[in-house]
């Protein structure tokens, strides 16, 4: 421990330069090994698995926000003597890194085909060695507490057996099949996607309405796709529609084709909407296919993967665009056009990653049959294991799971988990686990398509320690105690690790609660995006204010399930919050505040010694509270309040009084502020882990605050101590109010008496005047100004401190000022054909002008009325 804090101030800087300790401080933390878990340990497990970024992506605020959330859990569960863990690794991103690797052969004039299948995959194995994991260098910037050594990447040797295991369970259990069925499909990608990886937005596009058959035995369809019109099967009405009840089981003519297709009843048709008449497509719409389904109509598949139509004929070769118009301009030249309308507003799918408009299209794919994994998934919040954080976003992940699909796992791509199926020469389907040999000899091959990325996303809460082995790892830190993320992939990521889970590991859930938080927003609420130029680098912030700082400023804004919005003002501000604790923490070394022996007992402490110990105490109490709650927000606001304006602004000030006198009182105090600021800085560490690691070890002398217990509420309170400081409190800051009103400087020394005898104020006079900049009454001193306040009486002297008469000609200004902006107010709202005209919103605004003005005639005359008489 520290005995010579005056001289360990010296070793401070005067001021706070983040970019000159952050990067060493960090890197003696993992050399020492202070974020490594220990299976073996006999403390009880605390583990956070990281949601694993891209391989192919780098820090942005999102991350820098979900991050500085999980590494304060972390770091404070470390703290209270859980063996914590914190989880990390990258996901191998399949349709982005292929598309990354696919773009760089495009520079060489290459395509995957031309390199071949395992060609191109030891390509993107060199792209991920040589150019992958940028981020896990910005991790350390941040000042990520994860345990590097078990850093895990979802296609190594481990995470690929797991998901071979996995899969050969769920085939074996049939839970995994294989059928032709509609999926959404980017012909840019040329790969399958789920369905929550469609983003759907409104596009203007175009309504056609085409008269199917002739005369009396003609319907109307109308479409926003003609092209799909080609591979019509049938044209479906509901089966109580009078206006085709004659209809049904006929034949009618498919334009442009010479085929005839069938009139058929399907309660799926809404008789009101539209014409009551739809063309069934199959093979390019799920619903269609489902009335397939139902009434045994074949699929035509018009189009090929690249979206280019198929069919014999004049449209053959033309992209679906292209063929769009072609195809409605023929119609309009055989009549066949009923109605256009242009432009027609209405929700399209796009491919999340390239934007590209999704098709629909008949596939053979792989599925999951997600009914009784969902059961459970949905069961597990139900009977609380689970809970999810804040309980109104339960509501969203019941409707989300209890309605779920079957899943689509198979993708068209060659960077991924291979799909571990063989086929053989007479229709054989063998599904090989990771530790059987694959069928051999001639006509067997494996399936060419990978596994969705989510799939083995899916089993990061147990893969990542080791599963299907029974690890030490496994055994220790599973279940993990809380998934912190984002509500946008509460569909995407968390319900799949909920069913995998439960499913792999015996109905035990893979976390006990699941916190969600909002999405990072610019200052104005909007959404942060490359197109409206208000994207944020959070390295450039780091950078000019150091990661403290954007730490601070996000835990600052985080409520459970809430976006928050962030501007570069509020990091500025959290920097100077930074430099506060700094400049604060240095002062009090240098006057001698250590952490060396016991507290002195209360009645040895003065009131200010015995209310901030109260108050650290309650402090201390309220944080832990906000912790268990994830209220990152409201901990950050008691921090910051606590510290700036109670242990700074309030008690590093009343404390100086002390100090000057010297004697036991100044010892004592020297104690208290040892004491106050190791708790504040150990509290504050989490958030704010380098300025708190620097200036905690320079106080207390002890190796790291990273390993340092975490602070206890001793039950300590003193409700006495705390009025008579807020007493004092009060006195303090109506003089400073009256003194800013009359024009005074802060710096400025007034000659004063204080009339505080009998009261509780009295042992305070000193302090007092130290903070109000007031001097003792001199012989001749008269009082120009009275101020009465908690039981005391303040008499000032302002003659010659101000000029009276120009301060009087500048408040009659004002005070004239307001009176007129009252009289207009007045006016307007006293005048009833105004009212009766006027918004609500618009006399709102006036009677807020008018209660303003009323409160500034008030604050102005108590102005006037208390300036010296000429």
């Amino acid at each position: 421990m520290s005995t010579h804090a005056g001289d360990d101030a010296a070793t401070l800087p005067t001021t706070y330069a983040p970019a000159d300790v952050e990067g060493e401080l960090y890197e003696r933390w993992v050399e020492r090994g202070y974020f490594t878990a220990d299976a073996k340990s006999d403390k009880p497990p605390y583990t956070i698995v990281i949601p694993p970024p891209n391989v192919t992506g780098s820090l942005h605020l999102g991350h820098a926000f979900e991050h500085t959330l999980i590494d304060a859990l972390v770091r404070r569960k470390r703290m209270q003597g859980y063996e914590a863990l914190w989880q990390p690794g990258m996901d191998h991103a399949g349709i982005a890194t292929q598309n990354v690797v696919e773009r760089e052969l495009a520079k060489e004039g290459k395509s995957r085909h031309d390199l071949g299948r395992e060609a191109f995959v030891d390509r993107v194995w060199q792209w991920k060695a040589e150019s992958g994991g940028q981020i896990s260098g910005q991790m350390r910037r941040l000042g990520d507490g994860v345990d590097w050594s078990r850093e895990r990447f979802t296609m190594d040797e481990g995470l690929s057996q797991a998901v071979q295991t996995i899969f050969k369970k769920l085939f074996d259990d049939e839970l995994i099949y294989r059928a032709e069925r509609i999926i959404n499909w980017c012909p840019r990608c040329l790969t399958a996607i789920s369905d929550i990886e469609v983003e759907y937005q409104d596009d203007d596009g175009e309504l056609v309405s085409i008269r199917y058959g002739e005369g009396g035995a003609s319907i109307v369809v109308a479409t926003t796709r003609a092209e799909t019109m080609l591979g019509d099967t049938a044209v479906a009405v509901h089966p109580e529609d009078e206006r085709y009840r004659h209809l049904v089981g006929t034949e009618i003519e498919l334009p442009l084709t010479g085929r005839r297709i069938p009139v058929v009843a399907d309660a799926h048709v809404d008789p009101e909407f539209g014409t009551g008449a739809v063309k069934v497509t199959p093979a390019h719409d799920p619903n269609d296919f489902e009335i397939g389904q139902r009434h045994g109509l074949p699929s035509i598949a018009v189009m090929d993967e690249h979206a280019v139509i198929t069919v014999h004929g004049p449209f053959q070769g033309l992209d679906r665009l292209e063929a769009r118009s072609a195809i409605v301009g023929a119609l309009r030249a055989e009549g066949r056009i009923v109605a256009e309308k242009r432009p027609y507003v209405h929700s399209v799918g796009h491919c999340s990653r390239c934007k590209t408009t999704i098709e629909p299209r008949l596939s053979m794919q792989w599925w999951v049959k997600v009914g009784p994994l969902a059961q459970a998934a949905g069961d597990a919040v139900r009977d609380g294991k689970v809970k999810i954080h804040p309980q109104e976003m339960e509501k969203r992940y019941f409707d989300w799971v209890d309605n779920l699909h079957d899943w689509c796992i198979s993708r068209q791509l060659w960077w991924g988990h291979r799909i571990p199926v063989w086929y053989g020469p007479a229709g054989e389907i063998v599904c090989v686990g990771p530790d059987e040999q694959p069928p051999t000899g001639e006509g067997w091959h494996q399936d060419t398509d990978v596994l969705d990325t989510w799939f083995s996303s899916g089993l990061w809460p147990f893969s990542t320690l080791g599963w299907p082995e029974q690890t030490d790892s496994l055994a220790k830190f599973y279940p993990n105690a809380v998934l912190v993320t984002g509500y946008d992939i509460l569909f995407f990521w968390v319900a799949r690790m909920m069913m995998f889970g439960l499913y792999a590991m015996d109905g035990t859930p893979p976390f006990h609660t699941i916190a969600l938080h909002g999405m990072v927003r610019d200052q104005n609420g909007k959404k942060m995006s490359k197109s409206f130029g208000n994207v944020v680098n959070p390295l450039d912030w780091m950078d000019k204010y150091g990661s403290d700082a954007l730490r601070f400023t996000l835990a600052r804004g985080a409520n459970p399930g809430v976006d928050v919005p962030i501007g570069e003002d509020w990091v500025q501000a959290a920097r100077n919050f930074a430099n506060k604790i700094w400049n604060a923490t240095r002062f009090a070394l240098m006057n001698g505040a250590t952490v060396e022996g016991p507290l002195p007992a209360p009645e040895e402490l003065t009131a200010a010694d015995r209310w901030i110990l109260s108050r650290l105490n309650s402090t201390v109490a309220e944080v832990d509270a906000l912790y268990e709650d994830y209220q990152f927000s409201k901990l950050s606001e008691a921090l910051y309040h606590f510290a700036w304006d109670e242990v700074f602004d309030w008690y590093v000030e009343l404390s100086k009084t002390t100090l000057a006198k010297g004697g036991p009182q100044a010892d004592a105090a020297r104690r208290v502020l040892g004491e106050v600021l190791d708790v504040t800085l150990r509290l504050l560490h989490p958030i704010v882990p380098f300025v708190t690691e620097t200036l905690w070890t320079t106080l207390t002398g002890a190796e790291s605050v990273v390993i340092a217990d975490w602070p206890a509420d001793s039950g300590y309170r003193d409700a006495a101590a705390e009025a008579e400081i807020a007493t004092l409190q009060q006195v303090v800051t109506e003089v400073r109010r009256f003194r800013t009103d009359q024009g005074l400087k802060p710096g400025q020394r007034v000659p004063a008496r204080l009339e505080v005898a009998g009261t509780v104020l009295a042992v305070h006079e000193d302090a007092i005047r130290s903070l109000l900049r007031l001097t003792a009454p001199e012989e001749g001193f008269s009082a120009t100004a009275s101020l009465p306040v908690a039981g005391a009486t303040v008499l000032l002297d302002l003659s010659g401190t101000i000029d009276v008469a120009a301060e009087r000609k500048r408040l009659a200004k004002d005070l004239a000022a307001a009176e007129k902006e009252k009289a207009q107010t007045a006016g307007k709202l006293g005048n009833e054909a105004f009212l009766a005209k006027a918004p609500d919103d618009v006399v709102a605004k006036i009677r807020t002008r008018q209660e303003a003005a009323e409160a500034d005639i008030v604050r102005i005359t108590a102005q006037l009325a208390a300036l010296p008489q000429a």
